[in-house]
């Protein structure tokens, strides 16, 4: 009798260790899949440099001025302001 307990016991361990390894199996799958890089952004257009800051601004988007024939581009109007004063 208390060897069929036992028994009982250790089955339902091994049945326990048998669902918590499954868990893990599948929650490391779950972050493989996760961590795969996902594709780029499509590009806005060229991309140019704000000469004062250095920031790049997608051409798009920039202030632009044109000054001496040269088309300049800025990220924002305080830049195209502190390109004047310099």
């Amino acid at each position: 009798m208390v060897i069929a307990v036992l028994r009982l016991i250790l089955i339902a361990f091994l049945v326990y260790v048998a669902l918590l390894a499954l868990r893990i199996f599948a929650g490391i799958k779950r972050i493989k899949r996760a961590a795969r890089p996902r594709p780029a952004a499509e590009p806005r257009g060229a991309m140019v440099k704000d000469e004062v800051c250095g920031t790049y601004v997608p051409r798009d988007e920039a202030v632009t001025e044109v000054r001496d024939g040269v088309e300049r581009y800025f990220c924002s109007e305080e830049c195209r302001r502190r390109s004047r004063t310099s």
